[in-house]
């Protein structure tokens, strides 16, 4: 996390790029492909609570430095009427549509893309402007399935 100061007070700053571990849960589509690019391959949705919900497939292609190049975000529609085994062969086309896939950790900038009419990314949030909140954070979007807190090691809450 990055401090300015400014006068008296410290004004905390969300970092240029943050760690993203690769494990069996969440990171588990994340690395690196054979041009040098960085991938996160994931499915957010919107959770049922907000109308009927929506699954989605979202894939993130990054360059080097961790800012976003495109993506790609598929919508599978309400999880009630999701195909689970089509939704699972859709996932590994994706997956089988990157070269030279090397999973481990990658570092990413924070970025928001809006598809079907809802953000997706890595989203700053501002505990001052959601109520709730307690500490600043950046949160996968949509779902909240993963935000990530100070000091920016790689955890991540569920």
């Amino acid at each position: 996390m990055l401090c300015v100061s400014t006068g008296a007070t410290m004004e905390l700053k969300y970092p240029e790029t943050i760690l993203i571990c690769h494990d069996d849960y969440h990171a588990q589509y994340i690395g690196r492909t054979s041009d040098g690019n960085q991938f996160f391959l994931t499915t957010p949705f919107v959770p049922a609570s907000e109308d009927e919900g929506c699954e989605f497939i979202a894939l993130y292609k990054l360059d080097s430095n961790g800012a976003l190049v495109s993506s790609q975000i598929e919508n599978l529609g309400p999880r009630e009427a999701v195909d689970g085994d089509l939704a699972q062969a859709k996932l590994q086309s994706i997956l089988g549509s990157l070269r030279g896939v090397e999973y481990g950790d990658i570092n990413i900038q924070p970025f928001e893309v809006e598809e079907f009419g809802v953000r997706f990314g890595l989203i700053p949030i501002d505990p001052e402007l959601v109520e709730g909140e307690e500490e600043m954070s950046l949160e996968i979007q949509p779902g909240n399935y993963m935000a990530f807190y100070p000091p920016w090691d790689g955890d991540y809450d569920t």
